[in-house]
């Protein structure tokens, strides 16, 4: 099976993914202990949606994200360049009224303006231009609307930072070999976010690509955090791609 490297080429992590689809959300709970519900639940309140409003749910993979926006009553579109988590989130009973669609986030495949918010959890990183993504997220959603990022982050206090990364770097990638379908994708999950930007960077790439009024919260002391914004009025997307 596929890994990817930290050049996060664009064909190496879609076929990571895809080997990865059939136990990804089991494996997530696990080593997770259960928090990623509370992550999408916490996520889902942050974007405050409206009944009936449409959300772009980016990097949704097999559809469980999607699944939380539901319920606060939005219609979310599943996109995700994995083919693999969206045959296998369609296979699933619950996601049937979610459509899924196959795109690349730094060339997403709407029209602008179409939604009125738009949300990526755990996937920006993965992405080999983060602002690019990003844009095309500015691109798509209406002048003032919403974008949540959901994504890992680093630990604000250094003593449970120094325990958190001692667990992603060692005892993670062994939690994924006994419930993982590619466990050695585990490894370069790890080494991506220990890779990844703080809070503070994040948010200064955020505000570049055309979102206002960015600000951040740490969840779960700082292992993930929800990066919030609103699409500027007078940002003007220069089109698709």
């Amino acid at each position: 099976m596929t890994v990817a490297s930290l050049d996060k080429e664009p064909r190496e992590v879609a076929a990571m993914f895809d080997g990865v689809a059939r136990r990804y959300d089991l494996t997530n709970t696990v080593l997770s202990l259960g928090l990623d519900r509370r992550w999408r639940r916490r996520t889902r309140q942050c974007l405050e949606l409206r009944v009936g409003q449409r959300v772009l749910d980016l990097a949704a993979g097999t559809g469980v994200s999607s699944v939380e926006l539901m319920r606060a009553g939005a219609r979310p579109v599943a996109c995700d360049f994995s083919l693999g988590m969206l045959r296998t989130g369609r296979a699933s009973a619950s996601r049937r009224r979610i459509p899924f669609v196959a795109g690349d986030a730094m060339h997403l495949p709407f029209g602008d303006g179409v939604f009125d918010a738009a949300t990526i959890a755990f996937g920006l990183r993965n992405v080999a231009d983060p602002v690019a993504a990003l844009r095309e997220m500015a691109r798509v959603v209406r002048p003032g609307g919403r974008l949540v990022v959901c994504e890992f982050s680093r630990p604000a206090w250094r003593a449970f930072r120094t325990v958190y990364l001692n667990y992603l770097m060692r005892l993670l990638p062994a939690i994924a070999r006994r419930v993982a379908s590619n466990p050695d994708a585990y490894v370069y999950l790890a080494e991506s976010i220990r890779a990844w930007p703080p809070q503070r960077e994040l948010a200064a790439m955020i505000a570049e690509a055309g979102w206002t009024d960015v600000r951040y919260r740490n969840l779960t002391g700082g292992i993930v955090a929800l990066h919030a914004a609103e699409r500027d009025p007078g940002y003007r997307p220069k089109g698709r791609g």
